[in-house]
């Protein structure tokens, strides 16, 4: 099936996407969310608006392609809006970040028992 573009707050539509073909709103968003830098994005964006080339250093440098299609992504969808102090998240982009806190939190932890157990800080490796 050739994947179609997604616009999820456009209308009500709902189009297939990756993974499904019935377009449900919970599938368009993890299809949204596990696009590369999606979530980079929203997580860098959690305590105030960054300009767009402040966002790109917070990102390790990524493409500036990539980001604005990432960013035009996340705008159409309703999560970030482009304000006089730069990209910030909306107020349903808040929400959507609220919700990661407390998976935020669980990672702090199993990552801490995971050192305590022995196991390298996978931080270092991962950068």
């Amino acid at each position: 099936m050739a994947r179609q573009p997604n616009h999820p707050g456009r209308g009500g539509r709902t189009t297939a996407v990756r993974g499904s073909r019935t377009g449900r709103p919970i599938m368009v968003l993890l299809d949204l969310l596990g696009r590369r830098w999606t979530l980079r994005i929203v997580w860098e964006l959690r305590d105030a608006a960054l300009t767009s080339r402040a966002l790109r250093a917070a990102c390790n440098e990524a493409s500036p392609t990539i980001m604005q299609t990432r960013l035009t992504e996340l705008r159409d969808a309703g999560f970030v809006e482009l304000t006089e102090a730069g990209y910030g998240l909306t107020p349903q982009g808040r929400d959507l970040m609220q919700l990661f806190m407390p998976l935020h939190h669980f990672a702090e932890r199993w990552d801490r028992a995971r050192r305590d157990a022995g196991a390298p800080d996978r931080r270092k490796t991962l950068a």
